[in-house]
Parts: structure tokens; sequence; C-alpha cells
């Protein structure tokens, strides 16, 4: 079972109690209406439910206290009350500041022909972890490695015509930022990924190395030269 502390990001917007509480609230109505993406979460996040696949974990018992449980875990709580201390802490203590709204995180999507193949690619090959499936056959996946996440659809057919790619070569899909990219491109390299572009130093300082996927999305990795 993975530890957790009681004490949350430092660069992190301060929670809102009422918001957790909605957001509480909220997965308690998801369970209920069977959407599996919060299966997903509930079984990462809560030990009871680690083992169980995502159609049993909807039809298991959820209530809102498990709710609130899975939103503490998620931000880093062992439960509810430890979170609920937590933020009284941090408001007694944190300096007064206007609300102004900050983008935490960005999620890319690329579009896929084939679902698993691009699952496995990502999981195998990249080392990514997968957050959740969505449908039956999936059609919509999260995967993720660290901080980056990539939010995969399915489509049909190719994802791109020869035409474009022959326009337009190094089109990205996306870009995930690291502190080093060295280490990365020589774990990619040991599992033999196709590379775009191998590690290289671009003019304003950044090492970068583009690897290609199945479907041909191109995903740079950027650190910095130092």
């Amino acid at each position: 079972m993975p530890a957790y502390v009681s004490v949350p990001l430092t660069n992190a917007p301060m929670p809102n109690i009422e918001n957790l509480r909605k957001q509480a609230k909220l997965y308690l109505r998801w369970h209920r209406e069977g959407y599996y993406p919060v299966a997903a979460q509930i079984s990462r996040f809560l030990a009871r439910y680690r083992d169980l696949p995502d159609r049993e974990v909807l039809h298991a018992d959820f209530k809102l206290s498990d709710a609130q449980q899975l939103v503490a875990r998620k931000h880093g709580f062992e439960n509810w009350s430890a979170l609920m201390k937590g933020i009284a802490k941090m408001t007694a203590s944190a300096p007064s500041r206007t609300s102004t709204p900050i983008i935490m995180a960005a999620e890319p999507q690329l579009f896929v022909s084939d679902m698993e193949l691009a699952c496995r690619f990502y999981v195998e090959k990249l080392g990514f972890k997968i957050e959740f499936f969505y449908g039956e056959p999936p059609f919509y996946a999260q995967v993720y490695r660290d901080g980056g996440r990539l939010n995969l659809r399915k489509v049909g057919g190719p994802v791109f015509d020869s035409a474009f790619r022959i326009k337009e070569h190094d089109a990205l899909s996306a870009t995930l930022t690291l502190d080093d990219a060295k280490p990365l491109f020589l774990e990619f390299q040991e599992a033999n990924v196709t590379f775009h572009q191998m590690l290289r130093t671009e003019p304003w300082g950044a090492r970068t190395f583009i690897v290609q996927d199945p479907d041909g999305n191109l995903i740079c990795f950027a650190g910095s030269a130092s």
C-alpha cells in the first residue's frame, strides 16, 4: 500500500473545502451512474478496490465516505479528516491573495487507429501507465508517466494521410518537458523505440528528441541543455 503524507505540493493552489466536498459528491454520482473513468480512480487510490476490474468496482458498495477518502488520497492525505485539518492549517498560515485562475497541467489528445496497439506502445516501449479506459470496446484512454499525461482517442482509419506528412514532416502532436532528456533518450534507445529525431541540442539551448508512435504521432521530449 502506498504511503500518503499530509503535505501538499508547495506550488499547488490552496484547495477549497467546499469544492472538495462537491468533488466527492461528483465521484459518488459518477459511481452510481456507472462512469468507467471513475472506476480507475477508485481502484488506484483505494486499497479495498485495487484488485477488482472496473465493472466490479462500479457494482461494489461505494458511499460518500469512500468518495471523500478518494479525494483525500488524491491530494496526498491519508483520509478526509486529515485533509480537512491540513487545509485548516494551511488556511491559517497562508497569506491572503486574490483569486486567480491557475492552469495546473495540459493533457494533449492524440488520435489513434488501434487503441490496444497504441496503449501497448506507450506502456511497454515508453514506460507509461494506464490511468483509465473508457468504452466497450475502449475508444478513449489516458496514459501517464510522472507528471505527463496523454489522452488517446480512437478514430476510424489512418490518423495522418501521406500528403500531410510530406508537407509537414515534423509536425508535433505533443511536447513533454523534463529536467534532462538524455537519460530518457537512452532508456528509449534500449527499448528499441523508433525515433523521428535523435537527441540533439537546439539553437535555443534545449536538448530534444522526438518519438513516433504506431499512428505517426510525433511526441517531442525536451529538457534543458545542462
